[in-house]
């Protein structure tokens, strides 16, 4: 495929029904490839079976479409994609990039100072294993490595990767890929361009980018959005109590979103057919016009 056709991509994680912050990353996402004759893949990140729940990823399709939602291609599985994950990891190992490592949550915790996410792993196992376990990590090397970055929405972004961040990990000691490294591929695998997601995520990058660099890989274009929160100033999710997408109100739910991401329906649309509301939609976004706070309360 082209490198010059836009790619942007969904990709919810199914431990539990839509709710309206999923909505509002699905809009701003499709919308923003739509407006740029881009294509829309959606990419289920099921990697962590234990936190999945059962029937959400096809209940979470059945949503997208209900709400007429388009995607191109077939959709991708995380789950099914751990021979890829395994083959960059040994990739990186031959390269001396990442060390295996043994400490616990709690040692690292007792002894690491304050990141900008987080503890920052001093980095304890880099001359070999500090403790005596079966189970290991692997940890990629940060070093020296200054990333700089803008986000289309959020601005110019400063990171000092040892001192910001520190050694992460990319497979966990119960043998499960972490987040970082299982994205890095499949964006590669994918081709895509444009990244347009949650703030939540918006640290995420700079690990990421150092990864894309590292594996001689393209770094996609990135967007952060405001996170949808309650008025308790809690993201939107299945432990803070979101309410589930229904499907007897996508007008108004599909307007609510629309608001939410800087944009301005006439009242009437709401009471429209969800064709209507993404012509609308579609003739209406810029991405320019979506709030630059990461986090907004949902009303």
């Amino acid at each position: 495929m082209s490198p010059d056709i836009y790619t942007g991509r969904y990709a919810p994680s199914p431990t539990g029904p839509l709710h309206f912050g999923s909505l509002v990353a699905a809009v701003a996402s499709y919308l923003d490839a739509r407006i740029h004759q881009g294509r829309w893949l959606v990419r289920m990140e099921d990697l962590d079976k234990p936190r999945e729940m059962p029937g959400a990823a096809d209940d979470i399709l059945r949503t997208l479409e209900a709400y007429g939602f388009e995607w191109d291609g077939e959709v991708m599985y995380q789950s099914q994609r751990h021979e890829a994950y395994e083959a960059t990891l040994a990739q990186l190992i031959a390269n001396g990039q990442v060390y295996s490592c043994n400490c616990s949550r709690r040692e690292v915790a007792d002894i690491a100072h304050a990141g900008i996410e987080g503890p920052v792993y001093p980095g304890l196992c880099r001359d070999g294993l500090s403790r005596e376990r079966d189970t290991v990590a692997w940890r990629f090397k940060t070093d020296a490595a200054h990333l700089l970055f803008r986000d289309r929405i959020q601005g110019q972004f400063d990171h000092r990767m040892q001192r910001d961040i520190g050694d992460f990990v990319l497979k966990r000691a119960d043998g499960k890929f972490a987040y970082q490294l299982a994205v890095v591929v499949d964006d590669a695998e994918q081709n895509i361009s444009h990244v347009v997601r949650g703030a939540d995520l918006l640290n995420s990058t700079s690990r990421q980018i150092l990864l894309q660099y590292s594996l001689q890989l393209p770094s996609p274009v990135y967007a952060h959005i405001p996170v949808a929160t309650n008025l308790a100033g809690e993201k939107l999710s299945k432990q803070t109590g979101a309410e589930a997408l229904s499907t007897d109100n996508k007008a108004q739910m599909l307007s609510r979103a629309f608001v939410f991401l800087g944009l301005n329906p006439p009242s009437e649309l709401c009471h429209s057919s969800v064709d209507i509301l993404w012509q609308w939609a579609n003739e209406h976004w810029q991405l320019e016009k979506v709030p630059s706070q990461t986090q907004l309360i949902s009303d």
